[in-house]
């Protein structure tokens, strides 16, 4: 897997900031520099002041949108944080996440060497790369003195098996007969946790003084998590998340129109809001139909495999008359959806466990859930969000939302309405919230204003600049202003469906594609305001900037103090060569010498 251009970027300012870290031997002047060299000031009209979490200890943030990449640039980031430290130093990582799900994905992918992750850290740290999960480490498996002196070691973890006010409790924090080898490890006192047995694992992370990655990192901001990173006694800190929250310190921003011209995601999002439940299942379905046969289309012409997934967003069972993931796998089978073609992923039932979802062989065409899939479920064949249920937090809704967005081998079908996510709903109360998609997606990377999520508060407004109607197209029917109890005790009408559904939903696999003139006309209206909304958007994408501030990302561009030149000026200011002077310093961790700009 090769760096796309953005992640390089990325990479290139962790790179500068370890450079200025080592020259200014000040974490706040290296991360002031950063930014001033961008052209963007620090203070109340630029980047925030460098906020000092841990002390004495670099925590900075990439803020990368969901589909950006994260874990690959986690996984990418390890070399250059090592490189600038000295070659005494232990290699080790503790890779923190948030989830079982999240944490069983990252151990297969890491432990995996044939996976992309794993390639890319063995293509830096060659034949000298251990995972360890907990209960690994607990047992003392290959994990002693030699071992972490030799190789790099990477600590895959959880939030919660060490996030706790009741430490006596975790297993974490005892003695441990199987760690007893590093009881005369770098034996300095200062570094031990005071109260905590010396063979406890936590005293041998601390000694190993880790550099820590905290991936979704806006999950861990509570004093309780700040206390936790303390406890591991980090050398430095590295936060990647879609959902930066206020105090963190963002290093590096990448931004829907980075990702979008990357073919990384499925952008604009499209989202319908129809009169009944009724309409939300027609819609549904007869679009996830259309998408198979374009799809089926460029697999006759290219190869490429793809089976669009609709996912349907049921209501808790807690809720009066709600509409239940049962209830709606009964009205999908009713209607005539085949059962293998339904799965169920919730709290207390996972249908897609042992599933491989992006095989030809895999029946499944529609997913049904409440809110599992928030994190750490991931399938680019994911396109529609068909939503029942009401849901009234805007970062759930970011993070179901985010599951659509992934794009196919992170390459763009030749048929536009392949290269697009879609939402169909029926809630009033989710058709607010979907209002409030766009500034989901702001925090969540997907636009150029928002970049911070307050502990507390959310903001107010629809939408209401281009850039954001550019990224979210909302249809609404007049019909759809009728109040929530009014539509909420609508009850589906199967018999209805069926008629509606019953053409579409035919096999026609041994028959030869049918052409778009054959569907419904609602779903051509669906794909033709589609079309319309993504020619839109693209001529927003590509519209002229200056050369000059070409890639940045436009969060920061907001930022920069920027000034237009006259066109009758330009040439002759282009022609202008402006001195510089530089001084030449003493060797540094990445060079024999340093050449760097006088400062005045």
């Amino acid at each position: 897997m090769e760096l796309k251009t953005y992640q390089k970027t990325v990479l290139n300012d962790l790179h500068r900031f370890l450079v200025l870290l080592t020259e200014k031997q000040s974490i706040r002047q290296a991360y002031n520099s950063l930014w001033e060299e961008k052209g963007v000031q620090i203070g109340e009209m630029g980047m925030p002041p460098y906020n000092m979490i841990l002390h004495g200890v670099p925590h900075v943030c990439f803020k990368v949108p969901t589909g950006g990449g994260k874990t690959f640039l986690a996984a990418s980031s390890i070399k250059p944080i090592f490189d600038a430290m000295p070659h005494i130093h232990p290699m080790a990582v503790v890779w923190l996440v948030p989830s079982d799900a999240i944490l069983n994905q990252t151990v297969a992918a890491l432990q995996n060497v044939e996976h992309p992750y794993r390639r890319r850290i063995n293509a830096d740290f060659p034949g000298n790369v251990e995972v360890y999960t907990k209960e690994q480490l607990l047992n003392g498996q290959k994990f002693n003195p030699a071992s972490v002196d030799e190789q790099l070691s990477i600590l895959v973890l959880s939030y919660d098996s060490f996030r706790t006010n009741k430490k006596e409790g975790r297993k974490a924090y005892q003695g441990n007969g199987y760690l007893v080898s590093f009881k005369d490890y770098k034996t300095e006192q200062s570094s031990l946790l005071a109260g905590t047995d010396e063979t406890a694992l936590i005293q041998v992370i601390r000694k190993l003084n880790p550099v820590i990655i905290v991936d979704e990192s806006h999950h861990a901001t509570s004093k309780l998590s700040v206390e936790m990173l303390e406890n591991f006694n980090p050398s430095f800190v590295l936060d990647l998340t879609a959902t930066p929250k206020e105090g963190s310190n963002i290093i590096s921003f990448v931004d829907a129109k980075q990702l979008k011209g990357e073919e990384m995601i499925k952008l604009p999002v499209i989202v319908y809001n129809r009169r009944t439940q009724d309409d939300v299942f027609i819609s549904a379905i007869s679009l996830r139909r259309k998408l198979e046969n374009e799809a089926k289309r460029e697999e006759a012409q290219t190869g490429k495999y793809i089976r669009p997934i609709v996912l349907f967003q049921a209501e808790a069972k807690n809720q009066k008359d709600s509409t239940t993931y049962e209830k709606v796998k009964k009205t999908l089978l009713e209607v005539g959806v085949p059962e293998e073609q339904i799965a169920i992923k919730t709290a207390d039932r996972d249908d897609l466990r042992n599933q491989n979802i992006l095989a030809k062989d895999c029946k499944i065409r529609y997913i049904i859930t409440v809110n599992a899939l928030k994190e750490g479920w991931d399938c680019s064949f994911a396109y529609i969000l068909a939503t029942v249920a009401n849901r009234s937090s805007v970062v759930d809704v970011e993070q179901i939302l985010g599951r659509i967005l992934r794009m196919p081998d992170a390459k763009a079908s030749k048929s536009m309405v392949m290269n697009l996510s879609y939402v169909i709903t029926s809630s009033s109360n989710f058709f607010a919230t979907c209002e409030k998609v766009v500034e989901g997606l702001n925090a969540a990377g997907f636009s150029s204003k928002d970049y911070r999520i307050p502990e507390e508060t959310e903001n107010d407004g629809g939408i209401s600049d281009a850039s954001s109607r550019i990224q979210v197209y909302i249809e609404n029917y007049e019909e759809s202003k009728e109040s929530t109890a009014e539509r909420e005790d609508i009850t589906v009408n199967t018999d209805f469906l069926k008629g509606q559904l019953f053409d579409i939903l035919q096999d026609r696999s041994g028959e030869e594609i049918y052409h778009l003139e054959e569907l419904d006309a609602k779903t051509l209206h669906m794909v033709r305001e589609a079309e319309i909304q993504n020619a839109v958007y693209l001529e927003g994408l590509n519209h002229n900037e200056s050369k000059a501030l070409e890639g940045i990302p436009n969060e920061v561009k907001a930022k920069m103090k920027t000034y237009s030149i006259k066109n009758e000026f330009a040439d002759e200011a282009m022609q202008l060569i402006i001195p510089q002077f530089v001084v030449e310093t003493q060797p540094t961790l990445f060079s024999d010498h340093e050449i760097i700009l006088l400062e005045k």
